[in-house]
């Protein structure tokens, strides 16, 4: 069984570098509570992976998080993702882009749904499993 520690360790450090205002970082934490216990009544929880990739193939971006917190995400995308994930809008990826993503992650999509690569040789790859 997962035990969340890592994502909880995630949203307060985003607390803590000022990405996410304690608000939304209790609101990240209560949905990943509900996260945890969807988990233990369903063993098949999903996970959304972000994963931004250098010319020479190092990673540069590694996020992953519960697909139970896109609802949260999507609320506080407009402040986090240009700041968070800079390297996104970089490779082409804009708000609009992540919020039709998600809005596919919600309607059950899965597997690889963004696979981009920019003009100086980024990768960005965007997986549900």
């Amino acid at each position: 069984m997962t035990d969340f520690k890592d994502e909880k360790l995630q949203i307060l450090k985003m607390v803590e570098e000022g990405k996410i205002t304690s608000e939304e970082g209790v609101e990240l934490l209560d949905a990943l509570n509900e996260t945890k216990v969807n988990y233990m009544e369903n063993q098949k929880a999903k996970w959304l992976k972000i994963r931004v990739f250098e010319p020479d193939n190092s990673t540069k971006v590694n996020v992953t998080i519960p697909v139970s917190l896109i609802d949260v995400g999507m609320k506080i995308a407009g402040k986090v993702a240009p700041n968070f994930v800079p390297e996104l809008k970089e490779s082409g990826l804009d708000e609009m882009d992540l919020k039709e993503v998600f809005e596919a992650i919600k309607e059950g999509a899965s597997g690889k749904l963004v696979d981009v690569e920019s003009e100086n040789g980024e990768k960005v790859e965007i997986i549900v499993e």
